[in-house]
């Protein structure tokens, strides 16, 4: 969402302050690809590195295993699991910044994070603290704008949200990032931040209710002026937050007003299957800041806290520690940035890709995904609309 303005314990040979939770605020479209080879140009006989795979299982559950006690580090903002520089699956660890006093000890770096657990490699990462991207830049990439109002029926991967959403003198808003079909009707996905966020009266009078209209392009991108734009979708169900373990919510089309294929800007037609996340795994997205954008996953079964707000530009709300996620290499923000929350991450393939994981947070280093199909279960019975 953006604004307008705006190891256990005998593994540490060093004590560990309180546990504190950091925060992750929500991300509300690149110029150009990231850190990704071609589709064609990896090994094809390397194993497929999923949760079906008997190392990354066994690492992701000393990952598990020794979650907290890492997270008690008060300098680690999350752990998954993905490879070591000599490509061993190891634990990954993501820290807010670099040791600034270096605590000596055979085994633990100077961010006091153990060389190995249970024998299983650690590598620590230097993400910075994970905040909310709350400033709109440029959108588009490709010579495509997601910004931009479209003709009816629109595709997706474009700049939308709650019709209401501006409050303490800013306006905010997000991607409408796929389309998906449930008991013969058909509903635009994106994030329960970016749809209903809204959860008290404050600064505009408002909240978000089932039947609010869902409007293209967002209100960051109409100046706040939501006659502006166009109705295309209604609220529907309820969002997924304070309870789930995904950051979704789900409007139902108005009808005319959404290609029914579920075309994305720059991606075209979906798959109507979806895959699991693998580690390396190419990957792209179509937002409404960066555009169409391409990277790679960097992390599996990730544990992250996030802390949401209560309106636009509003005050603390909850903050919320996910499990299971999906970590993607996110270099300079060039793959997620403010205003591409709710896009839809699909494999890098050129015809029909499947959907891999729902975008929503992240930093200017990683960007966070629920797996999709955690997402499809959370809604009950629903499909991506695809071929």
């Amino acid at each position: 969402m953006i604004n307008s303005r705006t190891m256990r314990s005998g593994l540490f040979l060093i004590a560990v302050i309180a546990t504190v939770v950091v925060s992750m605020f929500l991300w509300s479209g690149c110029d150009r690809p990231q850190d990704v080879s071609s589709p064609g140009s990896s090994d094809q006989t390397a194993p497929v590195l999923n949760k079906e795979n008997a190392q990354v299982r066994a690492v992701m559950a000393v990952q598990d295993r020794y979650t907290s006690d890492l997270m008690a580090n008060n300098n680690v903002v999350g752990t998954a699991t993905g490879l070591a520089p000599d490509g061993r699956v190891a634990i990954l660890v993501y820290l807010k910044e670099e040791a600034k006093s270096p605590i000596k000890g055979k085994g633990i770096s100077a961010a006091g994070i153990p060389a190995e657990i249970d024998g299983i490699p650690v590598v620590t990462e230097v993400t910075g603290v994970i905040r909310a991207m709350k400033k709109g830049g440029p959108g588009g990439g490709g010579g495509v704008s997601h910004t931009a109002k479209q003709t009816a029926p629109i595709q997706m991967g474009t700049s939308g949200g709650w019709r209401d959403d501006l409050a303490n003198g800013y306006c905010c808003g997000g991607t409408l990032g796929s389309l998906i079909q449930k008991g013969g009707n058909q509903y635009v996905l994106s994030n329960y931040h970016v749809f209903w966020a809204d959860i008290v009266n404050g600064g505009n009078g408002k909240t978000a209710h089932v039947g609010d209209n869902v409007i293209q392009p967002g209100l960051i991108d109409v100046g706040c002026n939501a006659s502006n734009a166009q109705n295309v979708a209604t609220l529907s169900g309820s969002g997924s937050l304070p309870g789930a373990n995904v950051d979704a919510g789900y409007a139902q089309v108005i009808p005319g007003m959404v290609r029914s294929d579920g075309a994305i800007l720059e991606v075209g037609t979906i798959s109507s299957s979806t895959v699991g996340a693998s580690i390396n795994q190419a990957v792209k997205k179509s937002g409404r800041t960066t555009g169409l954008s391409r990277s790679k996953v960097s992390g599996l079964n990730a544990t992250i806290s996030v802390q949401y707000d209560n309106e636009c530009a509003g005050g603390a709300a909850f903050i919320k520690t996910f499990t299971g996620q999906i970590v993607i290499a996110n270099r300079g923000s060039k793959f997620l940035a403010g205003g591409d929350s709710g896009s839809l991450m699909v494999e890098d393939a050129t015809t029909n890709p499947r959907a891999v994981g729902l975008l929503y947070a992240g930093s200017a280093t990683s960007a966070i995904a629920n797996p999709i199909n955690d997402v499809l279960n959370w809604i009950g019975g629903a499909t991506m609309v695809g071929n």
